[in-house]
């Protein structure tokens, strides 16, 4: 029996969505416009070979009604290439990645309002009461990096930890980890996101950093809580199967450490990929290896920062073949993202967007699969490809 990869290029979106201009994203386009930003540099145009002798090009195509700049569409591909939108409310992390493994998300997640302050009191003065907090700084929407900068001297005088939130369902948690206390900071977490539950908010994110005034830099010491999905995904129905479940980088987090057998973590999208090779090399037949690559979105989506965005897009491309060459005979890799970061977009937020889906194997034939209703087309394909009962979403791209 194959193995199946499912790496997750976190906010790496091609076009508008259809009901983009209901999420304020209208003319956004991640692919395109950081093609086209690359294109006007002294850099050069964006090269993503592999990607794009699986179809990317024409996957971009579909979605955004152009091609990116300096990108081709004419083939012969390598791989199966195509588009999917989203059908869950949000534009945020689990709702794309739990209709990726067949739970749309169709209810609508609490939101902190874009106000000052932004979080009911009764939430705040019921953190600080329990937790034993001074008080807390922030309180507000804004980006983590500007908020540290910021407010991390007042910080690191006060004890006073900084609470803030975003577009997503999310309440954040920023804290020095020498200072504050690394373990303190996950234990402010956990009081938090119980206290999150009657607001319906997904995430409580724990922003670790560390360093002095002018040179704050976050850690790689990420913790989310989220709520766990709200039925059985495909990862569950394979443990339930005996099957292994490898989730790499914050994967198990997004699920609540719910439906895998095996969580690996590990500081940037290089790093991930060297675990996601060591499980290729590891994983035995009839194994999910689940990966998100979230240096895109947090360190150059939201911060807006097209052509770093590039060179991490490049960096990863140039990896691929690794991974091609562990591959066994009935092994596939689906290569796609869980929503948008348009770097040249206005704001800090996530953008609604088609995401690609492009896979390879060694038993796949190339071929164009067109726009795709739902992310959960990927997880009834899984489902076919190890041999489980049809799952209630989606529809199988692979015979």
């Amino acid at each position: 029996m194959g193995r199946a990869f499912v790496l997750v290029l976190d906010s790496f979106g091609i076009g508008a969505a259809p009901d983009a201009e209901a999420f304020g994203d209208a003319g956004s386009d991640t692919l395109g416009h950081i093609a086209a930003a690359c294109a006007a540099l002294p850099r050069g145009p964006l090269r993503l070979p592999f990607m794009e002798r699986l179809g990317l090009g024409a996957a971009a195509r579909l979605a955004a009604g152009r091609l990116p700049v300096g990108m081709g569409d004419a083939g012969p591909f390598t791989g199966i290439h195509g588009a999917a939108r989203e059908v869950s409310n949000g534009k945020d992390t689990p709702s794309g990645h739990w209709e990726m493994m067949g739970v749309p998300v169709r209810f609508d997640w609490g939101y902190f309002p874009d106000t000052a302050p932004c979080f009911p009191e009764a939430l705040t003065e019921a953190l600080v009461r329990r937790a034993g907090l001074p008080g807390l700084l922030g309180n507000c929407h804004a980006s983590g990096t500007e908020i540290v900068a910021r407010l991390g001297n007042e910080h690191m005088a006060t004890g006073k930890p900084i609470v803030y939130t975003s577009a997503d369902s999310v309440f954040q948690i920023a804290a020095h980890e020498e200072t504050f206390g690394l373990q303190r900071l996950y234990d402010l977490c956990v009081i938090a996101r119980e206290l999150v539950n009657s607001y319906n908010v997904g995430r409580v994110i724990a922003r670790p950093f560390v360093g002095a005034s002018g040179a704050f830099v976050r850690t790689a010491n990420r913790k989310d809580y989220a709520v766990p999905p709200p039925a059985s995904t495909l990862m569950d129905r394979l443990k339930e199967a005996g099957r292994e479940v490898v989730a790499i980088g914050k994967i198990g987090d997004i699920f609540a450490h719910r439906g895998m057998t095996r969580e690996v973590k590990a500081a940037g999208d290089m790093a991930l990929f060297d675990e996601t090779l060591l499980a290729a090399r590891q994983a035995p037949s009839g194994s999910l290896v689940f990966a998100n690559f979230v240096d895109f979105d947090t360190l150059y989506g939201h911060r807006r920062d097209a052509a770093g965005y590039a060179a991490a897009l490049e960096a990863f491309d140039a990896r691929l073949p690794e991974l091609e060459a562990c591959l066994r005979p009935l092994d596939i890799v689906i290569l796609t993202a869980d929503h948008g970061c348009d770097p040249t977009f206005r704001g800090t937020d996530h953008t609604r967007e088609w995401v690609p889906i492009l896979a390879f194997g060694q038993g796949l034939t190339p071929r164009d699969i067109g726009l795709r209703d739902s992310f959960a087309d990927i997880a009834q394909t899984l489902a076919r490809h190890f041999g489980l009962e049809p799952l209630e979403e989606g529809r199988a791209f692979l015979p």
